[in-house]
C-alpha cells in the first residue's frame, strides 16, 4: 500500500471515529422497498455562471465577515443523455476482486463523503438507489432508509433488509466484517477507490459507470463535469489574487464542539485540493500538516490563516463564530479570527467531491471573493 493510500485510509478512519464520537446521524423513515424517484430529473446548471458577475478582488485580505457557501442547485449534475444498464458485467474492483453485477435495479452506494451516491445520480440511476449513508444529502434522498449508524458505521441488518442487487462502497466505511457479510449473503460488492479530491472525478465516474453497465453514460458525464471544472477554474483565476503574496492563506477546520473535537485537515486530506481549487494557499500543507490531526494552538497561530473553511454543523456546534473564537482562542490571534473570515458549507456537500466538484468550488469561491449579502 502506497504512503498516500495509507494516509487517506487513516484519515477516513479518523473521520469515522469523529462521526461516531459525535453521534452524527440522519433520518430515514422510508420503508425497505422505497426507491428514489428523482434519479432522472434535470439538474443542468452552469457553476461558472455564478462567478461571472464577481469583479476581480483588489485585496482579498481586506474582506471581513463570515459567509455561507451555497450550491446553485442541490442536485448533482446529470449526464446530458443517459443509457439503460447493459448487464451482466464483470469488473475487477479496487481490491483486485472479480465481481459480476447482474442487476442495477436496487443500488446501494455508500462512502464517507457521499461521492458514490451523487455519481449514481449523475449517471441517471438515482431512482435505483434504495438506501443512503449519512453523508448523502442531496434533494430527493431525505426519505431513503439510512444504513449507517453512529455516524459512518455500516449496519448489515439495514443493508440486507433493502435487498440490494449491488453494493458500491470503498474502505472509508466500516466495520469491514459487515462488507464481507454482505458479500457472503450473495450481494455483488464492488469496492472502489477511496481517494477523494478535486482531481480524480473522472476516475470515480468511470469506476461507478463500468460497474453499473453504463460506460458510455460515464464517459459523457465525465466529459461534461470536466468542462465545468475548467470553466470554474478560469473564473476563479480571473477573480482570485494571482500573486502568491496576495493569495489568502486558508485552513480547513473540522469541529464538533459538543464532543470537544477540533481537527485541522492538511495534505492528502482532500481539503488541500479544495483550497488550491479556490485560489488559496493551504497553509497547513505548507507547514507539513498531513492528513487530519487535532488542532495545536501554537501551530495554528504560526500558520496565521486569513480564512477558515468549516462544515456548517461544525460551526453551529460551537454556537457560531463568536463561540468558535471563545473555544479556540488561537483562531482569535490570526487574521481569520480578527476579521471573522469564516466560510462554512453544508456537511454533506463541502467534501463530497465527485460530479458536484465544479459546483462546490464555484460556491466556495463566490462566498470567498463575492460581495457580501446585502441582507
Amino acid at each position: 500500500m502506497s504512503s498516500l493510500r495509507r494516509a487517506l485510509t487513516a484519515a477516513a478512519s479518523a473521520l469515522v471515529v469523529l462521526a461516531v464520537a459525535t453521534g452524527c446521524t440522519g433520518g430515514g423513515t422510508a420503508t425497505a422497498g422505497a426507491t428514489h424517484a428523482a434519479g432522472r430529473g434535470t439538474s443542468a446548471t452552469d457553476p461558472a455562471a455564478s462567478l461571472q458577475a464577481i469583479a476581480p478582488v483588489t485585496d482579498a485580505k481586506d474582506v471581513t465577515g463570515e459567509r455561507t457557501a451555497t450550491l446553485a442547485t442541490d442536485l448533482p449534475p446529470t449526464a446530458s443523455t443517459v443509457d439503460e444498464p447493459e448487464l451482466p458485467v464483470t469488473v475487477t474492483d479496487n481490491q483486485d476482486t472479480e465481481v459480476t453485477v447482474t442487476s442495477a435495479d436496487r443500488i446501494l452506494a455508500l462512502d464517507i463523503s457521499g461521492t458514490l451516491s451523487s455519481t449514481v445520480y449523475g449517471l441517471g440511476l438515482g431512482d435505483h438507489l434504495v438506501g443512503r449513508d449519512v453523508s448523502t444529502g442531496f434533494s430527493g434522498t431525505e426519505d431513503l432508509p439510512l444504513v449507517t449508524r453512529n455516524g459512518h458505521e455500516l449496519s448489515a441488518e439495514a443493508i440486507l433488509a433493502l435487498r440490494p442487487t449491488v453494493l458500491l462502497t470503498d474502505t472509508s466505511l466500516g466495520p469491514w466484517d459487515v462488507v464481507l457479510q454482505i458479500r457472503e449473503a450473495g450481494v455483488p460488492v464492488v469496492v472502489l477507490d477511496p481517494h477523494r479530491d478535486t482531481t480524480n472525478t473522472d476516475a470515480i465516474i468511470e469506476q461507478v459507470a463500468t460497474a453499473l453497465g453504463v460506460p458510455a453514460t460515464g464517459d459523457r458525464l465525465a466529459a461534461e463535469v470536466h468542462a465545468q471544472e475548467q470553466a470554474v477554474a478560469a473564473q476563479v483565476a480571473r477573480i482570485a489574487p494571482s500573486a502568491r503574496a496576495d493569495q489568502l492563506k486558508m485552513v480547513f477546520l473540522y469541529v464538533r464542539g459538543n464532543a470537544g473535537i477540533y481537527y485541522l485537515f492538511g495534505s492528502e486530506s482532500g481539503a488541500d485540493s479544495l483550497i488550491d481549487a479556490v485560489g488559496g494557499r493551504d497553509v497547513a500543507t505548507e507547514q507539513d500538516w498531513t492528513g487530519m490531526r487535532p488542532v495545536n494552538a501554537e501551530a495554528l497561530v504560526a500558520m496565521q490563516p486569513d480564512l477558515v473553511i468549516m462544515m456548517t454543523k461544525g460551526l453551529e456546534s460551537v454556537d457560531g463564530v463568536d463561540g468558535l473564537l471563545q473555544r479556540v482562542p488561537a483562531i482569535a490571534k490570526t487574521p481569520a479570527g480578527e476579521h471573522r473570515r469564516i466560510v462554512d458549507m453544508a456537511d454533506t456537500t463541502v467534501m463530497s467531491f465527485g460530479p458536484r466538484t465544479p459546483g462546490i468550488v464555484a460556491a466556495l469561491a463566490a462566498a470567498i471573493y463575492g460581495p457580501a449579502d446585502p441582507s
